[in-house]
């Protein structure tokens, strides 16, 4: 039933591609079933089904998702005039190809068992709660589940708290500081100033949070409804200490995913700290790339990893000694960089916002509309700064440990007025787009 509703979610949403998730996993299942080296010991044939499972998920993602800007790079850079394919990148599919393609190299790896039912694995492939914009949820961390699970009043009222929430960050709290972006981002250059950029920057830094890590928590509330438990993707990053504490709080799937397949099958650090780099390097790389094909993403992954590297081999001992408030100033300083560098794919328009940031765009300190904007948002970044740290829930927790009763009378009925504002707010607006759905 799972498998037939995910089905007609994705279907729903994108019609024309539902083919190519089915083919996916068949893919998966018949290269996962000839995967299984214990079963077929002296011989190569499950070393070439997971390569072929290499080849043919990345080849789509390759295909779907880069092709055009391949064209694009060398008519640019050859004065050629081929012309773009055009595709439309179909719906969630850097999340099920990293999905399929991990359960296939975990049977060849002998951490998982080869899945011997099509639609139990066409469940994993297609649930949908997670399917359009992750987290990417590894099969070896749900195959108990996929085989037998309880759906309970407790997991589902939990469930429903979670998914209130997590749509509550999207549409009450990223919408609503993602238009203050949207004006900044479309002002013209006349009108602009130093502490506008800087703004705009901020008000992308809450969005981007706020949006996915509200996906991710409405996936793990309906995950719950239906008896899963998925892991936590986002873990407060905004309290970073350092940049590589961030990256430990941040979109946890994604890294821990290119951690275990790309950097630790590079040779992770076991081959000197020469190799470490390089490999380092690939991986942040190959994160940007993953996140679209703009050559700003691969500039955001680059960025990160030098960064890291810098962290690693020169400032770790400083940072452990400095002050706590120092070392959040510092991470927070250059991951609101790192954000001003993945908002814009246009490049001149990127330019022109970093020139902005730092005084080199000949425009004002301040003016009347960057004050007029901080005023009309104050008390919006006062509560968004809130909601990011570990604050409420301490509140929550403090509150059902002394008052229980009155924890429990006020809980459901806070759950259901923030269901119903925020559904008020999805009948307000008929464009509400998740920023991760075009990864």
């Amino acid at each position: 039933m799972l498998f037939l509703f995910s089905l007609v979610f994705y279907a729903w949403g994108e019609a024309v591609y539902i083919w190519l998730m089915l083919a996916s996993t068949v893919v998966a299942y018949v290269t996962g079933l000839l995967a299984d080296r214990a079963k077929r010991k002296d011989s190569k044939l499950p070393f070439f089904s997971m390569l072929f499972a290499i080849v043919w998920n990345m080849g789509l993602l390759l295909f779907f998702k880069y092709t055009d800007f391949f064209i694009n790079t060398a008519n640019d850079a050859f004065g050629m005039h081929i012309k773009l394919l055009g595709f439309t990148l179909p719906i969630g599919i850097s999340f099920y190809s990293f999905q399929t393609l991990s359960y296939v190299i975990d049977v060849y790896k002998g951490d998982v068992k080869s899945q011997k039912n099509f639609l139990t694995l066409g469940a994993y492939v297609a649930l949908f709660p997670q399917l359009i914009a992750g987290p990417i949820v590894r099969y070896k961390d749900v195959e108990e589940q996929l085989m037998q699970r309880s759906e309970t009043v407790e997991n589902f009222s939990q469930g429903v708290r979670r998914f209130a929430i997590g749509l509550g960050k999207k549409v009450i709290l990223a919408n609503n500081i993602g238009a203050l972006f949207t004006l900044i981002s479309k002002t013209e250059q006349s009108e602009m100033s130093v502490c506008a950029a800087w703004l705009g920057a901020f008000a992308y830094t809450f969005q981007i949070y706020f949006d996915f890590s509200g996906y991710s928590d409405m996936a793990i509330g309906l995950g719950k409804m239906f008896g899963f438990t998925f892991l936590e993707n986002f873990n407060y990053p905004y309290i970073a200490s350092s940049i590589t504490d961030f990256w430990r709080r941040w979109h946890i799937s994604l890294s821990s995913w290119f951690r275990d397949y790309v950097y630790i099958p590079l040779g992770g650090n076991r081959k000197g700290k020469l190799r470490q780099c390089v490999n380092i390097m690939i991986v942040w790389f190959l994160t940007g790339f993953w996140h679209g094909a703009n050559w700003n993403f691969m500039i955001w992954g680059v960025y990160y990893g030098i960064l890291l590297l810098i962290e690693k081999f020169l400032l770790w001992n400083t940072l452990k000694k400095a002050p706590a408030v120092i070392t959040h100033i510092y991470a927070l300083f250059f991951i609101i960089i790192g954000w001003g560098i993945f908002a814009y794919d246009d490049f001149s328009v990127l330019t022109q916002s970093f020139k902005n940031m730092f005084g080199l765009g000949g425009v004002p300190f301040s003016n009347r509309m960057t004050l007029f904007n901080m005023l009309s948002y104050a008390v919006t970044f006062a509560v968004l700064i809130i909601a990011s740290t570990p604050l409420p829930k301490k509140l929550a927790n403090r509150l059902e440990a002394k008052k229980p009763v009155a924890f429990a009378v006020c809980e459901p009925l806070w759950i259901a007025v923030l269901l119903v504002v925020s559904t008020a707010y999805l009948a307000g607006n008929s464009f509400n787009p998740f920023l991760y759905f075009r990864f």
